[in-house]
């Protein structure tokens, strides 16, 4: 019963961090974000709940090492968010990095009880579901849900957005369709491989793009291998169905009239040409990005800056015209573009590293003992986790994945299923007061989230449109950790006179944020 509640609770996460979004334009990132995040938490802590009961009957556990990696992963970074200058990011980080981790070892439950399949095909729906909302807004769907800055990015608010979570569905889809029973099952899946091919053209994301380049190469070998377990089934024809769908779905993106405005005459084509440019434009900003975030890791090479607080340090070690950089002491973006880059300066370089072997162990070990497994669709599997530890690694080498909630939820359930096939672990009997410590103490940080996430929302529509300084000033005690709201909450206070409350909020905005100028602003005019 705990595995069927666990498979449930994925399953419908799965779907709700594809849709969950709130219409409220003022914040643009987080009304993406923050609902998804809810969702990843919910889902989180009530698998926690479901699997205590279990947990504690039954103390022996099997481990392996990249339990223990990620495990050591965490652990590094609870010790990093101590550090951190900005306790409510490393909260909101941290939470959302130990929520994922439960999605996975509860996948991996799932997954070496028998129910991989079943994970793998709810993945592979989200995957087509959050690229048909991109396709609604190219063909002319407008909604408050949508957003027009970085179109088309549908429920994710963002192109590269969807096209990463699509390009890291991809192999969980084709595994489907090369192990369906049914014309129907075929059918759809081959369906789903079109509009997610569709969707990446689409999206112009280049790191989608490196990814499943990648992603093809990295699984020719497993595929290769695997050849002596089709025994006449007609994998090879259903490989080459896929190939020609992917390339009906590519044709159609590139000629069927849409809704995109884009600058340039050939924007595929220019794309295509940039996907490895790093002497120009945006590649030259981000190895400068990266090579200034590793100064930064360099100055706090144990425990980072803190989970989240990229932002808040980062302008200490950039030049004035870094491409990094907006106006007002702050960074463009709250993440560096790149998950490892994020993770080695904010949490230090061992986690990173824990992180990293997880992930490479995980990969190798997908190769290894097929002869063990129960058959074709055990082995097909262990070549779909190939597939997305490689898209999930080459998309979070180039932007944010693992640190947003959506990309995390979609990577960890699929690697964490797949990789419970079979599994063999160390068995470990460790007593139960060490078990309800580290469930208690993981219960907390995910509990923690969930109410985060859920005081974030309430803030955020109360504020709703931003016309009315009543709202603000009732969204900040919902959200004390936000700097937008407490900076402008500064900002009207000050404009009316009301210094007291002006520095208030001035003073908490630059408590979050130390070398923003607004705040400063704010005080030399009310006076310190």
């Amino acid at each position: 019963m705990p595995r069927r509640g666990q498979l449930f609770l994925i399953q419908a996460g799965l779907i709700a961090v594809t849709l969950a979004v709130v219409p409220f334009k003022l914040f643009e990132l987080d009304r993406y974000f923050v609902p998804k995040e809810l969702a990843l938490h919910i889902a989180a802590a009530l698998m926690l709940l479901i699997g205590l009961g279990s947990l504690l009957r039954n103390r022996e556990r099997s481990v392996d090492l990249p339990d223990l990696l990620i495990a050591a992963f965490l652990g590094l970074s609870l010790l990093s968010a101590i550090f951190a200058t900005n306790w409510w990011l490393a909260q909101r980080a941290l939470s959302l990095s130990v929520s994922s981790a439960v999605i996975f070892w509860s996948a991996r439950v799932i997954g070496a009880a028998g129910g991989y399949r079943a994970v793998l095909a709810s993945a592979a729906v989200a995957g087509v579901i959050g690229a048909v909302t991109c396709l609604l807004q190219v063909y002319g769907v407008q909604t408050d849900f949508f957003s027009l800055n970085r179109a088309p990015g549908g429920t994710f608010g963002n192109r590269n957005f969807v096209a990463h979570y699509s390009a890291i569905a991809l192999p969980a889809l084709v595994y489907c369709a090369l192990t369906a029973h049914r014309a129907v099952s075929l059918n759809a899946a081959s369906l789903g491989v079109a509009i997610l091919a569709g969707v990446m053209v689409l999206s112009r994301s280049r790191a989608a793009w490196l990814a499943i380049a990648v992603t093809v190469a990295a699984v020719l070998i497993p595929l290769a291998m695997s050849r002596r377990y089709w025994d006449g089934l007609p994998v090879m024809r259903r490989l080459v169905r896929l190939a020609v769908a992917s390339g009906i779905g590519v044709a159609l993106a590139i000629f069927v009239p849409n809704r995109l405005n884009w600058n340039s005459d050939s924007p595929y084509l220019d794309s295509a040409r940039a996907v490895v440019d790093y002497s120009s434009g945006s590649g030259r900003g981000r190895v400068a990005q990266y090579r200034n975030s590793m100064s930064m890791a360099l100055a706090n090479p144990i425990v980072g800056v803190g989970p989240g607080n990229w932002p808040v340090e980062y302008v200490e070690f950039a030049p004035d015209n870094d491409k990094s950089l907006a106006n007002d002491g702050m960074t463009a973006n709250p993440w560096p573009s790149s998950d490892w880059v994020a993770f080695i300066s904010e949490r230090g370089i061992l986690a990173a590293l824990a992180l990293l072997g997880a992930f490479t162990l995980l990969f190798f070990g997908a190769m290894r003992r097929w002869a063990e497994l129960g058959g074709l669709d055990e082995v097909l599997a262990k070549v779909a986790l190939v597939g997305t530890i490689t898209a999930t690694m080459v998309v979070s080498s180039f932007d944010a994945a693992l640190l947003l909630a959506a990309p995390a939820f979609l990577s960890w359930s699929i690697i964490g299923a797949a990789s419970g096939i079979g599994r063999r672990g160390r068995t470990m009997a460790p007593t139960r007061a060490f078990w309800l410590m580290g469930v208690a103490a993981t219960f907390v940080l995910v509990a923690l989230g969930v109410a985060r996430s859920a005081t974030q929302l309430i803030a955020i529509q109360t504020v709703g449109t931003g016309g009315q300084r009543a709202r603000w000033l009732a969204a900040a005690p919902y959200d004390p950790g936000s700097y937008r709201i407490s900076q402008r909450v500064a900002d009207l206070e000050a404009n009316r006179g009301r210094c007291t409350s002006a520095r208030a909020a001035a003073r908490r905005a630059q408590s979050l944020f130390p070398h923003a100028a607004a705040p400063k602003r704010i005080l030399r005019r009310c006076g310190t």
